[in-house]
């Protein structure tokens, strides 16, 4: 048995350079006569943005993880370690590496930089299909009740129970039904559906052989968004893998049941996340929602009984059917079975995807896995969960077990699993009309409360963050937020409000600064900022004068800098620079 050299290459590890690291192995195999000994294996993306990252398997040796490769760094590997048994320390992956991994439970992600996602027969080598085919033997009704026992709650972001969603579907009375995978991943900062299809598609795709069987329906749809082009093009490769063996198309695993599969690239639009809007691309028209009841169980594409699922939730079903309801619904936090997926980003350590079980406090995903705040100088203000229509969160809800209840009494939502870190440098006020921003510009604009409320709301937020904030403007947010939560057509409408809610319940203060003071504490709104260097803070490191771009900041030898306001053109360069946030 060959050793084999792991090279991570989801989107993540290819624009960091990763083809390019897979070319320089072949070659320098090639030079030193290795080639029969180490086969180079393209798994997808791990989870850690560290890349590019390679693994060293050998047969009975340590597993051995060098990150950031670059490709000059592939000549000394090769000779250093792969033929004289030298290894790399200083490329070598340090604790953060061990750090990241050590608590999470990866379950959705276990396959992922494990195995090349473009070779069906590495994913039967973990036991891929053998759940589907162990659920055609079983009755539909009993595939229903073991999800159902499960626990297992949609990962989309609503928390509505799988296994209710597929009896409703399967009681439906139609000749024709169908079964569709949601990876219309929108939303700012989560990538974790991308991760899954690009790491490990197969999984999807046995997901719903299973719940097609269990609905009745011999036709699916996989909706992804046209800007995962690699993420098409392993499901396109897995989608024709599966016919080639025959676990797609007519008698699947030598069964009466017929199944087959399609990709329908959308064009990006954040709306069409939404079941009913999502269904309409499918059949060619604008994504836009529709009024429920009736619900797609009911009345889906093409007017037939439809289950929609997310990508997560479908990667999910191979290990509750293999391993059993018992073990899955073992693992979780009151009602929320299971594990979850992050996607960490912004001011924390370490970014990318973190697979914990349901219940994990926020505080252990940050400081765990995290590794905490980037720089420990600028301590934490705030955690986004659930992308543009989650909420900001304040440290002292850091002990909040991430479960669907808990996370919305506190205002915010679990979302499809997005989590922004923000340090003391982050303004929520701009946060809060960043993500405002988005949702007016995602709007369809089929209903008045979002199409014209919201709108609203973002020129009152403009305001305040330009200094011309009033104090009605609170009530007026507050009013018009509950307005759209009541009135709204689809969920985005209903949770767009979301960020302006907490961002008032929780950092009020802030708000009274923008309106009373006419100052962003956080040194981010430009027209409240003076543009002065504190020198009770400043530690005289000179980045603010090496970044300036119209010299305003002069610099002499062990004397503070100083500020030309006349050069001064507020670019806020010197802001995002400063260590200490000495520029006001």
């Amino acid at each position: 048995m060959k050793a084999r050299i792991l090279i991570c290459m989801g989107t993540s590890g290819i624009s960091a350079g990763a083809e390019e690291v897979a070319k320089c192995f072949k070659k320098e195999l090639n030079k030193y006569n290795l080639q029969s000994k180490y086969e180079i294996i393209r798994v997808g993306d791990r989870g850690l943005f560290r890349d590019v990252l390679v693994d060293i398997i050998e047969p009975n040796e340590e597993r051995i993880t060098y990150e950031r490769v670059k490709v000059i760094d592939v000549p000394k590997i090769v000779k250093n370690h792969l033929k004289n048994g030298e290894y790399i320390k200083g490329l070598q992956a340090g604790k953060d590496y061990k750090q990241f991994f050590a608590r999470q439970m990866r379950i959705v992600l276990s396959n992922c930089g494990e195995i090349d996602p473009e070779n069906i027969e590495e994913y039967i080598e973990k036991d891929g299909y053998e759940a589907a085919k162990k659920a055609l033997k079983m009755k539909p009704e009993e595939i229903i009740e073991e999800i159902k026992k499960s626990g297992l709650r949609g990962r989309g972001g609503a928390g509505f129970p799988t296994g209710l969603k597929w009896e409703f579907c399967r009681k439906a009375k139609s000749d024709t039904k169908y079964i569709i995978c949601n990876a219309d991943e929108g939303d700012p900062g989560a990538f974790m559906d991308r991760s899954i299809l690009e790491g490990d598609p197969h999984s999807v795709v046995e997901g719903m052989i299973i719940g097609a069987y269990a609905i009745g329906a011999n036709e699916g749809y996989i909706y992804c968004r046209a800007e995962y082009p690699l993420a098409v093009k392993r499901l396109d490769k897995a989608i024709g893998q599966a016919r080639e063996k025959k676990f797609l198309g007519k008698n699947i695993f030598g069964s009466r049941f017929s199944f087959d599969l399609v990709i329908k690239e959308g064009a990006g639009a954040f709306v069409c996340g939404e079941e009913t809007a999502l269904i309409a691309s499918i059949e060619g028209k604008r994504g836009t929602p529709n009024p429920r009841p009736p619900y797609p169980a009911q009345k889906g594409l093409w007017g037939k009984p439809s289950n929609i699922n997310n990508v997560e939730t479908l990667a999910n079903i191979r290990h509750i059917i293999d391993k059993g309801a018992d073990w899955f619904s073992s693992i979780g936090y009151n009602k929320s079975k299971g594990t979850k997926v992050f996607a960490i980003a912004g001011k924390v350590k370490n970014t990318g995807l973190v697979e914990v079980p349901m219940g994990t406090t926020i505080r252990e995903i940050v400081y765990g896995s995290g590794g905490g705040m980037v720089n420990k100088k600028i301590p934490f203000k705030a955690v986004q969960l659930g992308g543009p229509s989650g909420g900001c969160l304040p440290e002292s809800l850091f002990d909040t077990p991430i479960d669907y209840e808990s996370i919305n009494e506190t205002g915010a939502i679990m979302g499809s699993g997005g989590m922004v870190i923000m340090d003391q440098r982050t303004c929520m006020v701009d946060i809060a009309r960043f993500f405002l921003s988005f949702t007016v510009a995602e709007s369809c604009g089929k209903c008045i409360p979002c199409r014209i409320g919201l709108k609203r709301m973002l020129e009152v937020l403009e305001q305040i963050s330009e200094g011309n904030g009033k104090e009605e403007h609170l009530k007026f947010l507050k009013d018009m937020s509950q307005t759209i939560i009541d009135t709204a057509l689809c969920g985005l409408g209903n949770t767009a409000p979301n960020p302006v809610l907490t961002t008032i319940r929780y950092f009020k203060d802030e708000y009274q600064a923008h309106i009373k003071d006419r100052s962003c504490p956080s040194h981010v709104c430009t027209n409240l900022v003076r543009f002065e260097i504190n020198e009770d803070k400043c530690i005289k490191c000179g980045q603010c004068f090496t970044v300036c771009p119209t010299g305003a900041i002069d610099l002499k030898k062990r004397e503070y800098p100083i500020l030309n306001k006349e050069k001064c053109i507020k670019c806020k360069a010197c802001i995002d620079v400063c260590p200490v946030m000495a520029i006001e």
